[in-house]
């Protein structure tokens, strides 16, 4: 699997990290991130997808609902939020491959995390963002527009097509010791 930990470290930068890569590692990491996530729920129930994990460092400043700022997520919710993280990555992406310049935007739909409430729907989702992420790759023209690039946000600095595609991998790197803690919490509390 891919390793993040120069970025983490700070040793190299996006841009230089995402330098090395090409449109086929791309769909390699996305085939193994997907059966990474399968592999952590792999022994779930659809109780583990609806139950409410401790958190104490849950905080998201984005919640629509002014009550669920501070609510722990449950897998369903960690698993649509992925999905919907690097679908919206992975379609930016395929737009500047094909040489249109990005303005800052969204291109994100993210099904409703209350309606994920079986383990079926959660593997069902992965496959789906699996099949999406790699169609979009499918897009790339053969000589994709690498001098297109834009900074998304300051700390990642300017990425184009790969950086982008790979900010996606890299969001769904980072909520993988959360899977696999709500996880951990759900089955020990059916024991």
């Amino acid at each position: 699997m891919i390793d993040f930990s120069p970025l983490r470290n700070k040793e190299v930068t996006f841009t230089q990290f995402a330098a090395g890569f090409t449109r086929d590692d791309l769909a390699q990491f996305t085939n193994e991130m997907v059966d990474k996530m399968l592999a952590l729920i792999a022994d779930c129930k659809d109780a583990d997808v609806v139950f409410l994990p401790v958190d104490p460092d849950a905080h998201n400043a984005f919640a629509a609902d002014s009550d669920a700022v501070d609510l722990a997520w449950t897998l369903g919710h960690v698993i649509v939020h992925t999905t919907a993280s690097a679908e919206e990555s992975a379609f930016l992406a395929a737009e500047m491959a094909r040489g249109i310049p990005i303005q800052p935007r969204r291109s994100r739909y993210e099904v409703p995390w209350q309606t994920v409430t079986t383990i079926a729907q959660c593997r069902a989702r992965l496959e789906e963002s699996r099949h999406m992420r790699l169609s979009s790759l499918a897009l790339w023209p053969d000589a994709p527009h690498l001098d297109i690039a834009y900074t998304p946000w300051p700390a990642v600095g300017k990425v184009n097509a790969l950086g982008r595609f790979l900010l996606g991998l890299r969001h769904d790197d980072d909520h993988l010791g959360q899977i696999a803690d709500i996880v951990q919490q759900a089955q020990a509390s059916r024991s």
